[in-house]
């Protein structure tokens, strides 16, 4: 839902941005690494330290350049099968680390263990969100369903861990995680439910 109505939006706050940056000579290729860098960085450094709210400041930093990176392909003309597959794959690394970091901090000195288990969960079921969709369409299905893409997976969980180390009641945040899990799930399940419907209408007219 985030990805229909806000992209569009931020596309066009970037453009300015992508379009300096592609006249200094960066490719759309570096940006995304460099953002998936960063948000490794905030999210293994910053966050297993306790620094909650500064480490997610300094990892919305570098979020962004997930779109960036976009903006400076398309006025390129670049990008195509081989910068998907850089970005998909990046966006795995970037969203593990960030799950990562608050099960790490909560196993440890945050002293949370129920938060710490709920971030592991989110990060297995993202994971396997995005692999559903990508075995469907490796297949030659479409999976982009669910209630739970990775836009919000990833506003859901910077918003309520800033916020945290802000002083907001950790109960808040262990209630996200889980809520998120299950939405997570349920969106397994309707990529599941979606590539079966298609491949039952394939085989009918077969």
């Amino acid at each position: 839902m985030l990805n229909k109505y806000a992209r569009s939006f931020f596309s066009s706050l970037f453009t300015p941005l992508a379009k300096l940056l592609l006249k200094w000579g960066v490719s759309p290729d570096a940006v995304t690494i460099v953002g998936t860098i960063g948000v490794a960085v905030g999210a293994l450094v910053f966050y297993p330290m306790g620094e909650l709210f500064w480490g997610t400041v300094f990892i919305t930093v570098f979020v962004f350049s997930d779109l960036v990176d976009g903006v400076m392909a398309r006025i390129k003309g670049a990008g195509g099968t081989w910068g998907n597959f850089l970005d998909s794959t990046l966006d795995r690394i970037a969203d593990g680390a960030l799950f990562a970091g608050v099960a790490i901090w909560f196993f440890g000195g945050g002293d949370n263990t129920p938060i710490a288990i709920a971030a592991l969960a989110c990060l297995v079921l993202g994971m396997l969100v995005s692999y559903a969709r990508a075995k469907a369409e490796s297949l030659g299905f479409t999976a982009n369903v669910g209630i739970a893409e990775r836009a919000e997976r990833l506003v859901s969980v910077l918003v309520v861990t800033g916020l945290t180390g802000l002083g907001l009641p950790e109960v808040v945040l262990l209630t996200v995680l889980i809520l998120l899990a299950l939405a997570s799930t349920a969106t397994v399940i309707q990529r599941v439910v979606a590539v079966h419907k298609q491949a039952m209408a394939a085989n009918e007219t077969r």
